[in-house]
């Protein structure tokens, strides 16, 4: 099992900005399943507890495993987004199995789209949730690891 991480290399990130986005890419599917699970109303000190549910292979296999994570290169927006489609073909949701990042553009990036209330982004990296390995290589052998 693996985390596939697919990153624009024609955006020419500084390092430290690749690696802020590459960790959008690899949290979102944690994130997302905190966000969205259950608050329950006990309060620890300061703290809240969670309720969410993590499919038992990655459980499992990842987070008590190795968290093998792959990073790849795509050598722009559209050959991006042939992992979106090739994701899909797979029968891979987004916002479930695959996540794409937006850059706010505050420090280095320039906007490349707006949404409704102005605000511009630019899409940085597709990250996966944690894949079985031969569903992470149908969408990786397409792609080299990143330079």
């Amino acid at each position: 099992m693996r985390q596939l991480i697919i990153a624009r290399k024609d955006l020419n990130m500084s390092p430290g900005k690749l690696a802020a986005q590459v960790s959008h890419a690899s949290m979102a599917f944690l994130s997302t399943a905190v966000k969205f699970g259950s608050i329950s109303g006990e309060i620890h000190g300061d703290c809240h507890i969670v309720e969410t549910v993590i499919r038992k292979d990655v459980y499992e296999d990842w987070i008590n495993g190795s968290f093998t994570k792959t990073i790849c290169e795509a050598k722009n927006k559209n050959q991006l987004m042939k992992a979106v489609a090739m994701a899909e073909d797979l029968d891979l949701e987004e916002g479930i199995d695959f996540f794409l990042i937006r850059d706010n553009c505050l420090t280095e990036l320039t906007p490349e789209e707006f949404d409704e209330n102005g605000v511009g982004r630019t899409l940085t990296c597709i990250g996966f949730r944690p894949l079985p390995d031969e569903i992470a290589h149908q969408i990786s052998k397409k792609y080299q690891l990143y330079k």
